[in-house]
């Protein structure tokens, strides 16, 4: 009769121990504390057959790939006590061409498997009309015009009055950075990614003694993913923001943090950490595309990133506290990852 009491005895301890989000192993009081950013994964996405967005001049596999390949540079530099992981380095994604839904899974799997504390993933953003500009129609007065109509003893002429059209050049003008988070409303599908055992949280002592890994059915192992899910999407947010602060402070035109909420993002729902994925810019806007392109504009991308980087470590480490905002909703088609 006393087995119930004890077992929920121990799950609200357990539940406890993860809200504190102390860094220690619970149940090991020699457990040593984890550095809050051990492994970073960066992401470029697209490559191989899934080229993503087309400029005038580019793809944006090769600019999401040269940008991150400066991102991981830079955060070595930065940070030389945490371990930089790279989805793929070269165009192909783990060396093989497959399809972009294989290879999200792929991406989303080696960051699992890693244990990474952090996923960022690298895209440039565009509009569906033709990249640089279109030419379309518009009414510039109205003229008359004689037709015939009717046949035989019932035709006649009629004077009718149609619309004078011209040409003219629309520049795609959309441009601008946004930085994507898992949606909060999909809350309890994250969760499904999220390793227990080594969460990200904690890491054990090697001198501790071995635990069994955590049923992963039973009431108490699905409570705690989802709590740990809810803290990864604080930190996904409070990122994020950090992210566009750093964009906009920089002269960039920021859209701000949106949540994806209508297509199943692999490289941001099944990813076990807190993961965010940056929009740079829009490859679609001629003086953007070059832009990003560019050294100069690649170089401020990453030090913008590399800047917020260093807030959000300092905020996990407790050396000062940040506000975020609520993330706008995006409820747009999505033109694919």
């Amino acid at each position: 009769m006393m087995r119930r009491p004890v077992t929920l005895l121990l799950f609200f301890a357990s539940l406890a121990a993860i809200l504190s989000f102390t860094g220690k192993k619970p149940g090991f009081p020699g457990g040593r504390q984890k550095a809050v950013l051990g492994t970073i994964v960066i992401d470029a996405g697209h490559g191989g057959p899934a080229r993503g967005a087309k400029g005038l001049f580019s793809y944006e596999a090769d600019v999401a790939l040269a940008i991150s390949l400066k991102l991981g540079q830079r955060a070595q530099e930065a940070f030389p006590e945490i371990r930089v992981v790279y989805t793929r380095t070269s165009d192909t994604v783990f060396g093989v061409h497959v399809d972009a839904r294989t290879a999200n899974r792929m991406r989303a799997e080696l960051a699992n498997e890693v244990k990474g504390d952090l996923f960022l993933s690298i895209h440039c953003n565009a509009t569906p009309q033709k990249a640089g500009g279109w030419y379309a129609k518009r009414v510039v007065g109205h003229t008359t015009k004689t037709v015939t109509v009717g046949k035989g003893a019932k035709k006649r002429k009629k004077t009718m009055r149609v619309p004078v059209y011209e040409n003219y050049w629309v520049k795609n003008e959309r441009h601008g950075t946004e930085t994507y988070i898992w949606a909060a409303d999909r809350s309890g599908v994250k969760s499904t990614y999220i390793n227990l055992e080594e969460s990200g949280e904690f890491a054990e002592d090697s001198t501790s003694p071995a635990t069994p890994p955590p049923d992963m059915n039973s009431p108490e192992a699905k409570i705690r993913a989802q709590l740990y899910e809810k803290k990864y999407f604080g930190k996904s947010l409070m990122l994020a923001n950090m992210v566009e602060e750093e964009f906009a402070k920089g002269g960039r035109a920021s859209g701000g943090v949106k949540q994806r909420n209508w297509e199943q993002i692999w490289v941001l729902q099944a990813t076990g950490m807190p993961s965010i994925l940056v929009e740079t810019g829009f490859i679609t806007n001629e003086e953007e595309e070059k832009y990003l392109n560019s050294e100069e504009g690649q170089s401020e991308i990453v030090e913008s990133i590399i800047t917020a980087l260093k807030k959000y470590k300092e905020t996990l480490e407790g050396s000062n506290t940040t506000t975020t905002a609520k993330p706008e909703v995006d409820t747009t088609k999505a033109r694919g990852f």
